[in-house]
């Protein structure tokens, strides 16, 4: 449409007074903001922080800049990439989303034996493992036990008359990606909980816990434990027990690909016990020997053996005839809960996947940023030049973000219809969570709900200061390119949250 000209003019007048009126009002009391500026300055500038990189946006829930630096440039953000998922999440998801694991027989069922294959086909349900998805561990209904939902397969299998399968038992993943690692990654990380792989199913986090401690005597080998203990893979012990006080070097290793898993090292007699969670490589195989060990309890035999897949097409038919067993996840506030409250990677990796096969029709790490991208730039009003993520969960160094970017996410989220779930996740100082041990003894403990993250030379914290009056304070403190002690550097940054809360 042509503007007449005095119309435009009228508009472009009207225009530049508005902007030379706001230019009159300040964000915050000039006063105020100078004696901020300083308190934060003289914080981030103390040695040997000022040879870091600081980047920090202070504004209030309405976006009203109180303090900033280095805002607009990339950082490198470590677990505060989790914000970005699950703030998509909880916006694009409704609250009561749950994610189905079905079981389908590729053959007919007759007078309780199934003739073909057993195929249970997950949908990226993350939570068939132990695990408490609320701060108050004893309400009703707050924690789960490991087995509970592998049980419930099982049971209305059972149900149905199920006694016998004639063809093997298959843990169908191809509900996301073939691809099940991703390419950012470490090799050594590939071994641990927090770089565990990512399929439409998943047991256990798709790891398996192993507690050691010495063992009775020097000389003898580590006492190794597994939990659970289903004789999945192959483990050599090739510890040593030493005397007391001497250097500790145990460390488990997996060839990779394989089942072949082994711990190496010494032990000294004074090391308490302790518990690490070491990934396994298949987490749809895993699956279904999980399921078969729980169906032979209940007395139905599989004359096949236990196979797992990643193929779309291998079991279509099978998938395309009505379930014989249902299960349902927790609902989204509870998955979003460990991502936040105890920052577990995978089940942000499984978020990621669960955005991009719901909202873009591919469950991969590629289309869940798609998703994410999107979100970001239409909804939250992001620049589109701010972010360049590449993981859910912020394993990888390649993820860079803007300070800003991260507290326009939290501005948002805070007005956000739908944010209780998201805010009851976040870690609370004082609580329990990764919060738990900082802000004791300050102004702040109790009133700082934020995200955490680590990683080498790499510390951030996002999230929000509770005020009595007017809405919280939103922040972004992330820490990038510093040599100073891990705890030394948390208390610096608890340091500058105090500093901005006065």
């Amino acid at each position: 449409m042509i503007v007449p000209r005095l119309h435009r003019l009228h508009r472009s007048f009207a225009a530049i007074v508005a902007l030379a009126a706001a230019a009159l009002v300040p964000l915050y009391p000039a006063h105020a903001q100078s004696a901020l500026a300083k308190r934060l300055d003289r914080v981030l500038d103390q040695p040997p922080y000022d040879r870091a990189t600081w980047g920090v946006m202070v504004m209030d829930s309405a976006g009203k800049i109180l303090y900033q630096r280095n805002a607009d440039r990339y950082f490198a953000p470590a677990s505060n990439t989790k914000l970005v998922v699950t703030a998509t999440a909880n916006a694009l998801l409704p609250p009561d989303y749950v994610a189905h694991t079905s079981v389908y027989g590729a053959g007919s069922l007759d007078s309780g034996v199934l003739h073909g294959d057993l195929i249970v086909y997950g949908r990226g349900d993350p939570t068939f493992d132990q695990r408490c998805y609320g701060p108050d561990t004893l309400a009703v209904g707050a924690c789960d036990s490991r087995w509970g939902r592998v049980e419930a397969l099982a049971d209305s299998l059972a149900a149905r008359g199920l006694h016998q399968v004639a063809g093997a038992i298959v843990g169908d993943g191809s509900y996301f990606e073939p691809h099940l690692v991703h390419d950012a990654w470490e090799t050594y990380d590939l071994n641990w909980w927090y770089a565990a792989p990512v399929s439409g199913l998943g047991f256990n986090d798709n790891s398996v816990d192993i507690t050691w401690r010495a063992g009775t005597t020097a000389g003898a080998p580590a006492a190794i434990t597994f939990d659970p203990d289903i004789n999945y893979f192959q483990f050599e012990n090739r510890t040593g027990t030493v005397a007391a006080g001497e250097h500790r070097t145990v460390d488990f290793f997996r060839e990779p690909g394989t089942l072949r898993i082994w711990a190496e090292g010494n032990v000294p007699l004074d090391t308490t016990s302790h518990r690490e969670y070491f990934a396994l490589p298949d987490p749809n195989h895993y699956f279904a020997t999980a399921l078969r060990l729980v169906l032979a309890r209940r007395g139905v035999s599989i004359a096949g053996p236990t196979l797992s897949t990643v193929d779309s097409t291998r079991y279509r038919e099978g998938r395309e005839t009505p379930a014989l067993a249902t299960v349902s996840s927790r609902p989204l506030p509870d998955i979003l809960f460990p991502i936040l409250n105890s920052s577990q990677n995978w089940f942000a990796e499984m978020l990621l996947k669960i955005l991009g096969r719901e909202k873009a029709g591919a469950g991969s790490w590629d289309a869940g940023i798609k998703v994410e991208r999107q979100f970001l730039i239409d909804s939250v009003m992001v620049d589109s030049t701010a972010f360049h993520l590449h993981d859910g969960s912020g394993l990888t160094t390649h993820n860079l973000i803007s300070p800003r970017a991260l507290a326009q996410i939290l501005a948002f989220t805070w007005r956000h219809p739908n944010r209780a779930g998201f805010l009851r996740a976040l870690p609370r100082a004082g609580a329990a969570g990764s919060l738990k041990d900082r802000f004791r003894g300050t102004p702040l403990d109790g009133r700082v709900i934020a995200k955490t993250g680590s990683i080498s030379h790499v510390n951030s914290l996002s999230g929000y200061v509770e005020r009595p009056k007017g809405g919280p304070l939103v922040f972004s403190i992330v820490l990038n390119h510093h040599n100073a002690r891990y705890a030394d550097a948390l208390r610096q940054i608890d340091s500058v949250v105090v500093e901005m809360a006065k």
